[in-house]
C-alpha cells in the first residue's frame, strides 16, 4: 500500500464524518450523497485494514485506529493546502482538484530530473508524468517545471510545493506505520553531522537493529545547515548533531549531552605527553573545520587574540587523521571523533584547553509526531547519550571505554 493509492476526496470525507459525527451530516456538508460517502469510508477502511468508526446511540464514534488515522490524515491535508496556498496565494481545498497520484508523479520528476527518468522510477509513461505536472500547474496557476533539453528545472514554486507533498506523504506513511498496515520495513532517514557520526548515531542504530529487524535506515551526512534544510523539505526525519545557537520557528531541538573539545595530534607530535601553553599551541600549524561549524567557532574563540597558521581547512575526520599522522599539525575534535585512532596508537590527545563544550542533540520539525519506529530510535539515541554522559542505562554495544 502506498499513499498515492489513497483518494483525497475519501480522506476529506473521513475527516468530515469525524467532525460531524454522522455520514448524513458530512455528506450534506460535502455536497455528496450519503451512499457515496458510506462507500468511500468503506474503501478507506479496506485500504487501512482497520475499522475507523463504530456506531453508538449518539452517532458514529472513532475507533482507536480511527483516532490515529484522523490525526495523520488531517496533518497531510493541511500540508497540501499550505503548499497550494504558498504557491498560488489562494486557499484551495486540495482534494477538490488534486490527487495523490499527481503529487507522487511530481515528486518523482523533482527527484529524477526528467520526465523519462520519473516515468521509469514510478512505472508510469513519461507522457503521464508530464500530464500530471501540467494538471498541477493549472491548479496552482504557476509554472513548477521548465524543460531544458532532456532535463527539467524545478522552479522556486515547484520546490515549495514539493516540500508540502513530501510532508503530506510522510504523514500518510506514518499512519500506515502507526496502524501496522505498512508493507515492508519502516525506514528512518537520519541526518548526522560530523560530531555525531563516530559513536552516538551508530550506537543507537546498532541497538535498534539488534532489537527490531523490521526497521531500516538511510543515513545522510552534512553540516547542520545543509541537513536542517533537508529536514524542512521532508527529505530527512531526524538530524543528530550540534544544537544550533539560535532557535528556528520551524524546527525543534532537544539537547542530549554536552561534549568536551580536545586538541588532537599525531602520536609523533612534539607536544604529545606535555601540557603546553596557548602560546606553544599557537606555534604549530592547525587544521581547522569549515566556517560556521561548532569546532571552528570554538577554535576562533580560543585563538581570538593569537596569530596562528591554518594551512588546511577540512571537515572530514578521516582525512584529518591521516594528515595528523604525516605532519606536526594540530586540530580540535570531540573525544569520540578521535577515540579509535587514539586507541590504535595513531593519534594522541593533548589536554591543554579551556573548558570548551558543544551541545549535542536532535533536531526535528516542530510539531512532528514521530511514528512508532522513529520514537523508538529517539529513545535509543537518549540511551547512547547517557553513555556519553557516563550514566549508562544498559550495556553498550560499542567496545568498552570508547572515549
Amino acid at each position: 500500500m502506498h499513499p498515492r493509492d489513497l483518494n483525497l476526496r475519501h480522506l476529506r470525507g473521513f475527516l468530515e464524518v469525524c467532525d460531524k459525527g454522522s455520514v448524513s451530516a458530512a455528506a450534506a456538508a460535502l455536497g455528496t450523497s450519503q451512499p457515496a460517502l458510506t462507500q468511500a469510508i468503506a474503501k478507506l477502511e479496506q485500504q487501512l485494514q482497520h475499522r475507523l468508526f463504530e456506531r453508538r446511540s449518539r452517532g458514529l464514534m472513532l475507533t482507536a485506529a480511527g483516532e490515529v488515522a484522523a490525526v495523520r490524515v488531517r496533518a497531510a491535508l493541511d500540508d497540501l493546502a499550505d503548499g497550494v496556498k504558498a504557491v498560488s496565494g489562494k486557499s484551495l481545498a486540495p482534494e477538490r482538484r488534486l490527487s495523490l497520484a499527481q503529487a507522487h508523479a511530481f515528486l518523482a520528476l523533482v527527484e529524477r530530473g526528467s520526465f523519462a527518468a520519473a516515468g521509469t522510477s514510478t512505472g508510469m509513461a513519461a507522457a503521464s508524468i508530464h500530464r500530471a505536472v501540467r494538471d498541477l500547474e493549472d491548479v496552482v496557476g504557476r509554472p513548477m517545471a521548465e524543460r531544458h533539453g532532456r532535463t527539467v528545472a524545478i522552479t522556486l514554486q515547484g520546490r515549495r510545493f514539493a516540500r508540502s507533498c513530501r510532508l503530506a506523504f510522510a504523514e500518510l506513511e506514518a499512519a500506515f506505520a502507526d496502524l501496522g498496515t505498512r508493507g515492508g520495513a519502516a525506514v528512518i532517514v537520519v541526518g548526522t553531522t560530523p560530531l555525531a557520526r563516530a559513536f552516538l548515531v551508530p550506537e543507537a542504530m546498532a541497538t535498534m537493529s539488534a532489537r527490531a529487524e523490521d526497521v531500516g535506515f538511510r543515513v545522510l551526512e552534512g553540516s547542520w545547515g545543509e541537513l536542517a534544510e533537508a529536514l524542512r523539505d521532508g527529505l530527512v526525519d531526524i538530524v543528530v548533531g550540534e544544537a544550533p545557537p539560535e532557535a528556528h520557528s520551524e524546527l525543534e531541538v532537544q539537547q542530549l549531552y554536552e561534549s568536551a573539545i580536545v586538541v588532537a595530534a599525531g602520536q609523533q607530535h612534539p607536544l604529545v605527553g606535555r601540557r603546553p601553553s596557548l602560546a606553544r599551541l599557537a606555534a604549530f600549524p592547525w587544521i581547522v573545520m569549515p566556517q560556521d561549524s561548532p569546532l571552528r567557532d570554538a577554535w576562533q574563540r580560543i585563538f581570538a587574540k593569537t596569530a596562528v597558521q591554518t594551512p588546511i581547512e577540512c571537515g572530514s575526520i578521516m582525512i584529518i587523521g591521516r594528515l595528523l599522522t604525516s605532519r606536526n599539525l594540530l586540530t580540535l575534535a570531540t573525544p569520540d571523533q578521535v577515540a579509535l585512532q587514539i586507541r590504535s596508537g595513531l593519534l594522541a590527545r593533548i589536554d591543554a584547553l579551556p573548558r570548551e563544550k558543544i551541545a549535542i542533540g536532535t533536531t526535528m520539525r516542530r510539531g512532528w509526531r514521530p511514528p512508532v519506529a522513529h520514537a523508538q530510535f529517539l529513545a535509543h539515541l537518549a540511551e547512547a547519550a547517557a553513555q556519553m554522559r557516563g550514566k549508562p542505562v544498559r550495556r553498550t554495544l560499542a567496545e568498552k571505554r570508547w572515549v
